[in-house]
């Protein structure tokens, strides 16, 4: 229950924080601070987590970064970062996804390379892959559309599982439910 209590021949690792790094046996090079931070990684290294249940169930995942309470806290996936409150908190396997600011991307699961900058950006996103939401509220609605683009606060907003659109501007295709390259 304490940090880093039951490493074995980890090295390089830094815990602070009840139970951070609690379950840490051989992995190396991480960092946790906060309550449960890598709680239960096991041999998962080179990762950091900052801030209470960030990037709490992860046991094998590496080089993930998360900042925040809840940042990418059911992550299991590889290379993700997740800098915000609950940035990317269910995501489950998804790799190599970089999700910032507060309550983005905070439903994604499985979608791979997927990039979300502002507040709820890319925020219902479950399956969909290799989408890109950079303002508050980008691709907002989006499920399980892949291969999307949008710039600006609410761009293709409504978006649920349209394709392979590009929205620049405020409000761009804000109201686009299910049409494809737009």
């Amino acid at each position: 229950d304490h940090a880093l209590s039951v490493n074995t021949t980890g090295a390089s690792n830094v815990a602070i924080g009840y139970q951070a790094l609690d379950a840490n046996t051989t992995a190396n090079d991480n960092t946790a601070v906060g309550h449960n931070a890598l709680g239960a990684n096991t041999t998962g290294y080179s990762n950091t987590a900052v801030g209470q249940d960030s990037l709490a169930t992860i046991t094998t995942g590496i080089r993930c970064t998360a900042v925040g309470q809840d940042a990418l806290k059911v992550n299991t996936g590889d290379r993700n970062t997740g800098l915000g409150w609950q940035s990317g908190l269910s995501n489950t396997s998804a790799t190599q996804c970089t999700f910032v600011g507060a309550n983005c991307a905070s439903s994604n699961t499985t979608g791979n390379y997927n990039t979300a900058l502002g507040d709820t950006a890319l925020g219902t996103n479950t399956t969909g892959a290799n989408n890109t939401a950079v303002g508050k509220s980008a691709l907002a609605a989006n499920t399980t559309a892949s291969y999307n683009t949008a710039f600006g606060k609410s761009a293709l907003g409504a978006n649920t599982t349209g394709a392979e659109n590009v929205a620049v501007g405020y409000g761009a295709l804000e109201d686009c439910t299910t049409g494809t390259r737009n």
